[in-house]
């Protein structure tokens, strides 16, 4: 099978590891009209160059045959590109490789992932390994902090992953508590060799020294407003979807600035759109709430929110943070079960 201009010995004599599978489902979604929802309609992964070739010109509207000559000239330029990650980026992975990750609960396939480039221990991501999403506001107050970090340290204590999307404030403070003893990963909008937001390039390391994953969709720039917005919502999805349960720590809702005058301040809106793909997938969620010190925090805005529209929602306690994470554990023992009988 035709690989590359490159020879083989050059193609793994980088450190990033990639299947031939990945670079072909990575160069698919390069033409036009071809994006999740028609690699998860159409491919189950694993098939060959011809085969990809003959789908594109019979299942997707292009404006002119594709030949495999020209499938693989693009694959070619697109090797030469992720080559350029460099040790900033250990791997490639696409759907039908063994490592993919898998997700729980209802996804479109207009949402679900179909690669993925990553930093650290992908097997995080592994649907048998228990998750949290912890999620919430750039600028928690001093008691929203402390109050996280207990929580994100009763949930490294049970062998729990977090997951979290490395902006500043509480995405950083998940992060970091969890790095006494735990493990994180951290989901970006931005090329593994270009962190966002760059003053976390420090913890992003960190993450990955002390066994963490740093995972993205993307292996080039584009900081046009237009796309960082779409870039970023897309990661809130990720953190929705790659989780057992997502929590939110706090948050303002969409009329916050209304409601209390904060018309100077630049209010969150990744931690109500991860809670919103939650809802979608299914996903369980609880919020961290006191009604008797919170009620007249505008930071607890959305928390409040979901509180009243949402039943299935879970208010943190102490006791409710043991239920889910016995519930997590028995799910993805399941998991692990049915794994070993099939492949033990």
């Amino acid at each position: 099978m035709f690989i590359s201009m490159l020879s083989a010995k050059q193609l793994w004599g980088y450190r990033m590891k990639y299947t031939e599978n990945a670079v072909n489902i990575l160069t698919a979604t390069n033409y036009k009209r071809i994006g999740r929802a028609w690699i998860v309609k159409n491919l189950k992964g694993n098939e060959s160059v011809d085969e990809i070739v003959s789908m594109l010109n019979n299942k997707s509207r292009q404006e002119e045959l594709i030949t495999i000559d020209n499938f693989e000239f693009n694959r070619n330029q697109i090797i030469n590109k992720i080559a350029g990650l460099g040790d900033y980026c250990d791997g490639l992975l696409a759907l039908g490789d063994k490592n993919f990750p898998g997700f729980r609960g209802t996804v479109k396939e207009s949402e679900q992932p179909v690669y993925l480039f990553y930093k650290g221990d992908i097997n995080l991501l592994d649907i048998e390994n228990p998750k949290i999403s912890v999620i919430g506001l750039r600028d928690p107050d001093e008691n929203i902090v402390k109050r996280e970090q207990k929580l994100v340290a009763e949930i490294i204590k049970n062998a729990v992953t977090t997951v979290s999307g490395l902006a500043f404030g509480c995405d950083t403070i998940a992060h970091k508590q969890s790095l006494n003893g735990g493990k994180t990963v951290a989901i970006l909008p931005s090329p593994l060799n270009d962190i966002l937001p760059a003053t976390n390039k420090d913890l992003a390391h960190e993450i990955v020294e002390k066994g963490g994953l740093l995972i993205t969709e993307y292996y080039e720039w584009d900081k046009s407003n237009k796309t960082l917005i779409t870039r970023y919502k897309e990661r809130d999805r990720l953190q929705a979807l790659f989780c057992d349960t997502i929590i939110l720590v706090a948050s303002y809702a969409l009329d916050s600035a209304t409601r209390w005058g904060l018309f100077s301040k630049k209010l969150d809106t990744g931690a109500r759109l991860a809670m919103e793909y939650a809802k979608n997938y299914n996903t369980p969620s609880a919020v961290m709430y006191d009604k008797n010190k919170d009620i007249k925090n505008p930071m607890f805005d959305l928390n409040r929110q979901l509180i009243s529209e949402r039943k299935s929602i879970k208010i943190l306690t102490n006791k409710i943070l043991e239920e889910i994470i016995n519930t997590i554990k028995l799910y993805t023992d399941e998991k692990r079960t049915v794994k070993g009988e099939l492949f033990g």
